[in-house]
């Protein structure tokens, strides 16, 4: 007879209910018992914000298992409320202390999985203001007590302009409060690039909130926290969104080996440098499909992913998991937020070459009622064509188009390749050249030299050195806000115009791209030496806010 193999889980939140509950659909006989420190297991975390804001009302719809329901549907152990505090390797055991009586036990192991998540280290630990974090069930409890005390007028400080702060502002406003948001680095959603950022802190301020960048807490003051740049905020409330990072504590006293990013060291099928110890989750390290290295993504999806790539190794079950490509998404108040892969920072600091691409379509057909605008950024590989990175700010529509080019990333097909993909049309829900068409065939433009641009970060210097700038917008539009220096010539009358242009190094650009790449091919079939100002005045005026210039340059 064969012995049950006893199956340790430490964490019973995404990635160590997913190994477990896969574990037992491929071993019917294996002790599975899961370790959770916290009073709940597989409650959904991703929502807990919007249970602050009232999106979500029932309290119950983010528990989404409980032990007993676990224990009667997959025959699983799971005790909440009980910390396991550290591993004897040899022996094969853990020990583990009960959060409520302190009492301490050893189990043994024949396979452990290590899913402990990721920690916070809080940037304010005493401010006489309540603040909390936003990851658990208890954080948003005490979260609404809370704002069931506050009257009138009230403002919340939101530490940290990531994922978790944008959702917490929108969820606060929601509430009545008036938020202030402090972020510490330049811009809000760091993963973004400055010009695609600049949009998100445009809806910020539209809706009310105010937003200090470059800005750390340094504080506690009176009722409320000091800053860096010595002003002081009176607040009712305090969230600390500052960020994760992996907790690697049970690993590394268990002499465990931890990545050069930070994270648990796991080889393709999810294995620790222990061959008896898995680990999946936001605490270890994941491969970053761009690049082959070792990277920390902390996505709910890869977690569950993951979690069931360790289930299969352990069941024998051959494959390896996907590399991380960083699909995210998030919601602030009219937008939607989304990127993919690296950004033109991370690939700039890389040293990678790249071709960047800027467009502005809608949403779906314009003449079909409730079309609204996106603003796209794709990162392409300069030698190869890979899609590197792409990121989206826009209505509705956005959450479609990354992932497709998500999928087309992992798939391997092109950036020009995009051109060639058949997507569902009909005008209230897309346009005949999809957006992602329209990334693909500027993307084949710029590949074969049909089209030279240049960014908007790179027109200053070109100017410096002697280029001239031409609006080919009509007159109107340049009248509403244009580009310093930029003489304006509309496209229907280049033709006839050429000779103002003649013998000059031209940049042409019009709102968004399109008109831009229009004139530039008339302009090199006329001999002149042209490029295309990519993104044309939408991209330029959004990234050039993020240098303070004047309301005056900006018109």
């Amino acid at each position: 007879m064969t012995t049950a193999r006893r199956i340790l889980i430490v964490g019973g939140v995404a990635a160590g209910m997913s190994a477990a509950t896969r574990l037992r659909r491929l071993d019917e006989n294996a002790e599975i018992t899961v370790f959770e420190r916290g009073p709940y297991v597989s409650f959904a975390n991703c929502g807990l914000p919007y249970f602050v804001g009232g999106a979500i009302t029932d309290r119950r719809s983010l528990l989404l298992q409980t032990p007993q329901g676990l224990a009667d549907r997959f025959r699983l152990d799971v005790r909440p409320g009980h910390e396991v505090i550290g591993i004897d390797r040899a022996g094969h055991t853990v020990t583990v202390r009960a959060v409520d009586t302190g009492e301490f036990a050893e189990h043994g192991y024949d396979v452990l999985i290590l899913a402990g998540g990721a920690s916070t280290t809080p940037a304010l630990r005493s401010s006489g203001v309540p603040t909390h974090t936003l990851r658990t069930v208890d954080d948003v409890d005490q979260i609404v007590r809370d704002l069931a005390e506050v009257h009138g007028d009230t403002t919340a400080v939101v530490i940290g302009g990531g994922f978790i702060g944008l959702e917490a502002v929108e969820n606060l406003v929601h509430r009545g409060l008036h938020v202030v948001l402090v972020q510490r680095g330049e811009h809000v959603l760091s993963p973004l690039d400055p010009e695609m950022s600049a949009l998100v802190r445009d809806e910020l301020l539209a809706s009310g909130v105010e937003v200090r960048t470059s800005t750390t807490v340094v504080g506690p003051a009176d009722g409320g926290v000091e800053l860096s740049d010595g002003s002081r905020i009176a607040a009712s409330l305090i969230i600390d969104a500052t960020g994760v990072h992996p907790d690697v504590s049970l690993a590394r006293d268990a002499g465990l080996k931890i990545g050069p990013s930070g994270g648990i060291w796991v080889d393709e099928n999810q294995r620790t440098s222990d061959p008896d110890i898995y680990a999946a989750g936001d605490g270890c390290e994941k491969v970053d499909a761009i690049d082959g290295h070792g990277a920390l993504v902390t996505m709910a999806g890869l977690a569950n992913r993951h979690g069931r790539a360790a289930a299969d190794s352990i069941a024998g079950i051959a494959g390896v998991a996907a590399p991380a490509i960083g699909t995210a998404i998030v919601a602030l108040f009219s937008l939607t937020i989304a990127m993919v892969g690296w950004s033109e920072k991370r690939l700039r600091d890389a040293g990678r070459p790249h071709r960047v691409i800027h467009t502005h379509p809608s949403s779906h057909a314009s003449y079909f009622p409730g079309a609204e605008p996106m603003h796209i950024k794709l990162l392409v590989d300069a030698d190869s064509d890979a899609i590197l990175g792409a990121q989206i700010v826009g209505g509705s529509g956005v959450d479609k188009r990354i992932d497709v080019l998500a999928t087309a990333m992992s798939a391997g097909i092109t950036a020009s390749g995009l051109r060639e993909l058949e997507l569902a049309y009909a005008p209230q829900y897309g346009s005949a050249k999809d957006p992602v068409n329209q990334l693909g065939y500027v993307a084949d433009n710029v590949a074969t030299g049909a089209t030279r641009t240049l960014q908007w970060h790179e027109l200053d210097s070109e100017l410096n050195l002697g280029a001239l700038l031409v609006d080919v917008r009509t007159a109107t539009e340049h009248g509403a806000g244009r580009i310093p220096g930029a003489v304006n010539i509309p496209v229907d009358e280049l033709r006839e115009r050429i000779g103002e242009v003649a013998g000059r190094d031209v940049i042409v650009h019009c709102q968004v791209g399109q008109r831009g790449h229009t004139a530039a091919r008339l302009l090199a079939q006329h001999g002149v030496a042209v490029r295309n100002l990519d993104g044309g005045y939408l991209t330029w005026r959004a990234g050039a806010s993020t240098r303070l210039l004047t309301p005056k340059e900006l018109a």
